[in-house]
């Protein structure tokens, strides 16, 4: 079945590539360094490396803690990060200049892999949260290169489509080296799926352990003078398309109320940046852009955040906030970002990305959930009319965060031992 997946995948590269191009027309990005899709970079220098694989922004985010405290335990082994959206890539260069080797990760088939692997030479594989390929699985294990799945979670909706392919899948899921599962519940989908038990180490979400920048309150208060210090200010973090008009609906109802409301509106995608703003303005919106560094006048409606990587002082400098992609059928984004940060939280009812983690904080009175938009205006409507109330929930989910965190650790302590191996195996075969 391995064996069609790839002939597929060599019979779809044309149609990847004009996709590729017909995404670069927004996102220039998509059509640079293309040669890295297909493993061809200049080899690093390095003996071995430690691959860490993170998809996007937000895969990459949730990496930070994980590589900086790798960097403590082990300064001279060197890393290597792969992500797949130019954004990403943009990230991982603000965040971690030349501390460590980046490009982009290597199509899923075998003889990219390879080149990669040849180039890159990784002595372990990490993924983070949901990548699961094939092939890239195959070949590692092939390689005797031990792959480690961390963070890992898998909705309920997830676990079914997967099960669909049958002995496919449990192919696939039986060359995951480990899995550090972030639920007993994603455990045991694993398992079902075709995970030896053994494998499995439920860590819970490194996602806790972010730990915010010390200067991250004084950007924000940089930002709030922008926006007016005044002014009740709510945003919508990592919003989709088909969610936008939901939120900005929500918004209207709110002004309604609150003339004043300034919405800071965040589209997850930065190609839709130009379309959202069009948006703003066909529903009566005097916009400010982020990029256009100037400040809100009391007309504006509304604040559009059109750069990467400003969320979290867009959330630190906000009243309450909502978190996209869970009004319409995504799953959702992080949560915690606001409630790290004593900020109240509100999403939509499609979180099957965050399940655990969104059940947690509601069980916590931590968080409220809405279905639609006039529900999404009556909830940020009362916050944004209490203090007290704002206060109450924001410090619940900052409690949350604190209780939880630890799976930081335990997904390092598995990746030294990984590493031991790894060290381990390579002495006895230069014997």
């Amino acid at each position: 079945m391995r064996h069609f997946y790839t002939f597929l995948l060599y019979m779809a590269m044309p149609l990847v590539l004009l996709r590729l191009l017909w995404r670069s027309r927004n996102a220039a990005g998509y059509r640079d360094r293309l040669k890295e899709r297909f493993g061809l970079f200049d080899p690093f220098g390095a003996a071995d490396t430690l691959w860490i694989h993170a998809v996007s922004v937000g895969e990459v985010q949730a990496a930070v803690p994980l590589v900086k405290l790798l960097q403590e335990r082990y300064p001279e082994q060197a890393i290597v990060i792969t992500t797949t959206t130019p954004t990403g890539s943009q990230r991982v260069k603000e965040l971690f200049g030349d501390e460590l080797f980046h490009v982009y990760a290597p199509y899923d088939i075998p003889l990219i892999i390879k080149r990669f692997i040849k180039r890159a030479k990784p002595r372990v594989m990490v993924l983070m949260e949901t990548e699961i390929w094939p092939n890239l699985l195959a070949t590692c294990k092939q390689h005797g290169i031990p792959s480690l799945l961390a963070n890992a979670r898998l909705s309920q909706r997830s676990a079914k489509g997967y099960a669909r392919l049958g002995n496919f899948t449990r192919q696939t899921f039986g060359d995951i080296g480990w899995v550090a599962a972030q639920a007993p519940a994603d455990a045991e989908r694993f398992v079902q799926l075709g995970v030896h038990p053994d494998r499995i180490v439920v860590t819970g979400s490194i996602k806790f352990d972010a730990r915010l920048p010390r200067s991250l309150n004084e950007q924000a208060d940089v930002i709030r003078r922008t926006w007016g210090h005044e002014r009740p200010v709510w945003v919508a973090a990592s919003t989709h398309e088909g969610e936008d008009e939901q939120v900005l609906q929500a918004h209207k109802q709110i002004q309604q109320q609150l003339p004043q409301a300034l919405l800071v509106l965040v589209p997850r995608h930065p190609e839709r940046f130009d379309s959202v703003a069009a948006l703003c303005k066909k529903s009566g919106f005097e916009v400010v852009r982020r990029s256009d560094q100037s400040n809100c006048t009391p007309e504006t409606g509304v604040f559009l955040g059109d750069t990467v990587g400003e969320l979290p002082m867009f959330l630190a400098g906000a009243d309450v906030a909502f978190m996209g992609g869970s009004l319409i059928k995504h799953g959702g984004h992080n949560m915690l970002e606001p409630a790290a940060l004593g900020v109240p939280v509100v999403f939509g009812p499609h979180n099957f990305n965050f399940m655990a983690i969104s059940e947690l904080l509601l069980e916590e009175d931590a968080a409220v959930m809405v279905s639609q938009a006039d529900e999404l205006a009556a909830v940020v409507e009362a916050w944004l009319s209490d203090a007290s109330e704002r206060s109450r929930i924001g410090e619940n989910g900052r409690r949350v965060v604190e209780q939880n965190r630890g799976a930081l650790n335990k997904l390092a302590d598995l990746i030294d031992d990984l590493l031991r191996v790894a060290v381990d195996k390579s002495a006895v075969v230069n014997q």
